[in-house]
């Protein structure tokens, strides 16, 4: 073996003439491997002019004197070009870019603070292929930006590719899917809930196209449409809240033979709905 096995650096051979030659290539190349710090990683054609000591990511379709070393850590001595062939796990940090590639063995992937996209990110857990950035935390803050500053708004958006897919927020408990809160298999808001992640209960649901709200019905028809029964509270005629409180309430009535009326307020007083009747 004449070169050492990751970083490839020249081997002085037992009574070799010229020591100081491949002692000094190997200096070179660690020179230019330590903190690897390269100044681009787009470039396919050698840059005119460089200075000494210049470190480049090659790019994917070279050219010139960069022709054949796609990917690899080109390195200028001030009188040609010198290549490293990066292995798996080699960091580089880019500096057109403020931040830090990984090589894969395949490509040179982003990593943090690259303006560029990280694949996978986890804080304190696991991403994984579905759950491509994980949080584990007792809480999450999203706030606007003041610093650059920002307009001071703060708008969270989840962006589904066609009508027939799911953009929600599910909530779970111990891993298991209890409500969920979206447009999900429609653009119609639907809240729903469930007991066991398995079987669910569709609460409400709100159409796009007239906002009307239905409850136990996906197709509501009028501005509130109730599809089953439905239950107010009931008071005495002694005991029921000041009308004022604003008009278009419903409430039952009840009287001391046991009998019931559906009353509304006007805003002044509470009326039967059957013949307008004041009872209070």
């Amino acid at each position: 073996m004449t070169t050492s096995t990751h970083l490839k650096l020249p081997f002085i051979l037992p009574a070799q003439a010229g020591k100081h030659i491949t002692h000094n290539e190997a200096i070179a190349a660690l020179d230019s491997l330590t903190q690897l710090a390269v100044l681009d990683r787009d470039l396919s054609v050698p840059p005119a002019g460089p200075t000494s000591g210049a470190r480049y990511i090659v790019g994917p379709s070279p050219t010139g004197d960069w022709s054949g070393k796609a990917n690899h850590i080109a390195t200028h001595d001030g009188a040609a070009w010198q290549f490293h062939a990066p292995e798996p796990g080699w960091l580089a940090f880019v500096l057109d870019e403020n931040g830090l590639l990984a090589w894969s063995g395949v490509a040179w992937l982003p990593t943090l603070g690259l303006d560029a996209t990280a694949p996978k990110l986890g804080l304190n857990a696991t991403a994984d292929a579905t759950n491509r950035l994980a949080v584990k935390s007792d809480a999450v803050l999203l706030s606007h930006d003041d610093v650059t500053p920002g307009s001071g708004d703060l708008r969270l958006k989840l962006n589904k590719s066609a009508a027939g897919n799911t953009a929600s927020l599910l909530y779970q408990t111990g891993f298991s899917g209890r409500a969920e809160l979206g447009t999900s298999g429609d653009d119609k808001l639907h809240i729903k809930v469930s007991p066991d992640g398995v079987a669910w209960h569709e609460a409400l649901v709100i159409d796009p196209a007239t906002g009307n709200v239905g409850l136990g019905t996906a197709t509501p028809a009028v501005r509130l449409d109730v599809d089953g029964p439905v239950r107010t509270k009931s008071y005495t005629v002694a005991t029921v809240p000041a009308a004022s409180a604003g008009a278009g309430q419903l409430i039952f009535v009840t009287n001391e033979s046991g009998g019931a009326t559906l009353a509304f307020s006007d805003g002044a007083s509470w009326r039967r709905t059957a013949d307008r009747a004041v009872i209070s």
